[in-house]
């Protein structure tokens, strides 16, 4: 490949890369993150073409044919069929279309190089038979669901860790041929691995969508009439008010007699003394308003003895005798020689008769 060409590659992949890496911080509903998607996605697309027109991977050619600087190019297609998917586009189905197809070219590529692990071969082979019914959990069976559940989570972390591990010095990388295979390769198995999650995925959605029911398509007449001619609220000359008129909301329906000739009610009704009444009312707030103030309402609780008063460090403190006042002084010592006459008659467990030894 040549010089200009092979620079042209690796920087939009590594654009790519970036701009794809970036999407993580942001939100999926601003402005940037779907500048960024397109601009990914057309550098991948970019990408891939660069890669066709040079003959980049050929089917001829096993996988120790392939530079060791170029192996990171076969997950183009993953990188696209990623990002395809995240569009928003009202033809989803498209988009699932396309997403799938990039996937399938890079599981592809994968399988023509000998990449594919014999377990990733399997399943493989399993998602050519039937695409629309692929699922990595194809057992019934609860406990076997789940077992397979946590083998690929486990699989996943391993796999994350090698390739952190692997990536942890890059300049050891520029001068070691086979640490960079090795590093590239273990990219290639978590980028399987997240295939057959994507895949998977893409299935069901599939699934989804045929078992919606089809939406009837809108008649253009209905569109083109305006909301007040489908209501009847068209007069002679239009006008802004939020409110209609009383002499509208009779005509559209409203009229009649309220109560029957047996004094039955025949429609909803409010019981107002007067007009004033219902005109003072239309510019309130939505809610109730406090009929009192918080002292008032204190107040009223504690004269109907819903405040309980005392407690606290002062409900110990003993009120001090005043020994002036005779009449104070002789309620306390007959309240003092009545307590102890009852200690005198009541000795101290003798109430317990059931536990006495």
């Amino acid at each position: 490949m040549a010089e200009s060409v092979e620079a042209n590659i690796r920087t939009l992949f590594a654009r790519a890369k970036d701009l794809r890496k970036q999407l993580e911080s942001l939100q999926s509903t601003s402005q940037v993150y779907h500048e960024n998607l397109q601009n990914a996605i057309a550098a991948l697309e970019e990408c891939r073409k660069i890669a066709d027109s040079v003959s980049l991977f050929s089917p001829n050619e096993m996988e120790e044919d392939i530079p060791s600087r170029d192996l990171q190019y076969l997950s183009i297609d993953y990188f696209l069929g990623d990002l395809i998917v995240k569009k928003i586009a009202e033809d989803r189905t498209r988009l699932l279309q396309n997403s799938r197809e990039a996937y399938e070219r890079y599981l592809g590529l994968l399988d023509t190089y000998c990449i594919l692990s014999p377990a990733d071969k399997k399943l493989y082979e399993r998602y050519l038979e039937n695409r629309n019914a692929f699922t990595l959990l194809a057992s019934s069976d609860v406990s076997t669901r789940r077992e397979i559940k946590i083998a690929r989570f486990k699989q996943e972390t391993d796999l994350k860790r090698k390739l952190e591990y692997l990536s942890q010095n890059p300049s050891a990388l520029e001068n070691d041929d086979s640490a960079l295979r090795a590093l590239y390769h273990a990219e290639l198995s978590l980028y399987t691995h997240q295939t057959f999650y994507a895949l998977d995925f893409i299935a069901q959605e599939f699934r989804m969508i045929a078992s919606a029911p089809p939406t009837a398509a809108p008649d253009p007449s209905a569109l083109e009439r305006d909301y007040r001619s489908r209501t009847g609220m068209v007069t002679g000359s239009y006008s802004t008010r939020l409110d209609p008129p009383i002499s509208q909301l009779m005509r559209n329906g409203n009229a009649g007699p309220i109560l029957s000739k047996d004094g039955k009610p025949l429609k909803p009704f409010t019981l107002l003394d007067n007009r004033q009444v219902l005109r003072d009312g239309v510019f309130r707030p939505d809610h109730s308003l406090p009929t009192m103030t918080i002292d008032e309402y204190l107040a009223e609780e504690k004269r109907r003895g819903g405040i309980i008063e005392g407690g606290g460090e002062k409900s110990g403190v003993q009120p001090v005798v005043n020994e002036d006042d005779f009449d104070v002084a002789d309620k306390e010592t007959m309240k003092a020689r009545s307590w102890d006459e009852f200690k005198e008659d009541n000795p101290k467990g003798s109430g317990n008769t059931l536990n006495r030894g």
